[in-house]
């Protein structure tokens, strides 16, 4: 099956660095990003990375901060299971993603982290009823047992089947689509058997948005599984080769940096802040100072030598003095 080549080779191209997180963390601001566009969140990446060095609490329902903080808390739910040490997949897993997701946003007044009680439906005018709220709990108990089952078909088609699933549940009262690309790419992540969640699937469902949201319907309408596997089938191909060129990009500009901070015989701090500026293009010189426990003037000039490197370019317009990685950003999220 060519998806699984596919994903092999990007499963190999993320072994290529000693910490993971290096590539991970990239590829997971890219997500979160993506998978909040698809419903109607939109940031752009300097604000959002601005953001993430000092988060704040929207204060009213235009806040602008909605929607960072809304990227932010996505992010934030994609390392949860990492750093819970692998809590497995679960309900409990489930309503813990769905708490982290509607952390001080819009939507954090129904019920973050709980299973819904009343109706909800999809679209305005609804498209699709979910399941009345009686029949919820035994609809999840039965996908919690799928979530459990050993063996039964290929793990990517019992990824996208669980994602159907759960999508169809729409078991909470806001929020369910963004839990459910979550879990998605949990379930590729294990059941794949992938060294990290290197997988995700929210640019090609938002490339393709029509397709995704009609070929879903179609499942529940017409009982059309073999259109959805296709078209899942398919953009497991297309992402896993974009993010092993992604992947492959961000190893040939990490080496490039290093050998820039080299050449000009830079301390082993600076090499260390070039590998910081992968979990964060955004940095500010009082980031760097309380990074690596120096004064405020040394870690300025740590800055000034990477720009001069060609690493960072001054961030113009930012409240203090702050430094953006552009050829990082690129790779990121040029399309």
């Amino acid at each position: 099956m060519e998806a699984r080549v596919a994903l092999a080779d990007l499963n190999g191209v993320g072994r290529h660095l000693p910490n993971s997180d290096l590539l991970l963390r990239p590829l997971q601001n890219r997500e979160a990003q993506k998978s909040s566009s698809l419903e109607g969140t939109y940031t752009e990446p300097e604000e959002q990375m601005l953001f993430e060095l000092e988060p704040e609490l929207p204060q009213h329902a235009a806040d602008p901060r909605n929607a960072r903080r809304e990227v932010s808390n996505y992010a934030r739910a994609l390392r949860l299971r990492r750093e819970k040490e692998g809590l497995p997949l679960s309900l409990r897993l489930i309503k813990a993603l769905h708490g982290v997701l509607m952390d001080g946003v819009r939507g954090s007044d129904r019920a973050p982290g709980e299973f819904r009680r009343l109706q909800n439906q999809i679209g305005r005018p609804p498209r699709f009823v979910p399941p009345p709220a009686n029949l919820v709990p035994q609809l999840l108990d039965n996908l919690e047992k799928y979530l459990h089952v050993d063996g039964g078909p290929d793990p990517l088609v019992r990824a996208f089947v669980a994602h159907y699933q759960f999508e169809s549940i729409h078991p909470f009262m806001d929020g369910n689509g963004r839990v459910g690309r979550l879990l998605l790419a949990i379930c590729i992540e294990e059941w794949c058997e992938l060294s990290a969640p290197w997988l995700y699937m929210s640019d090609f469902f938002d490339r393709n948005k029509d397709d995704y949201i009609d070929l879903m319907f179609a499942v529940s309408s017409q009982g059309d599984w073999d259109g959805w596997i296709r078209f899942c089938l398919e953009g497991v191909v297309v992402q896993a080769k974009d993010t092993s060129a992604r992947c492959e990009g961000l190893i040939a500009l990490n080496r490039d940096f290093h050998e820039r901070v080299h050449q000009i015989g830079a301390s082993t701090r600076l090499s260390a802040l070039v590998d910081e500026l992968f979990l964060n293009p955004v940095v500010r010189v009082t980031d760097a100072r309380d990074r690596f426990g120096v004064s405020y003037p040394t870690a300025r000039s740590d800055l000034q030598k990477l720009e001069e490197a060609g690493v960072v370019r001054l961030l113009q317009g930012a409240p203090q003095l702050t430094y953006l990685s552009v050829p990082i950003l690129r790779i990121i999220y040029g399309d």
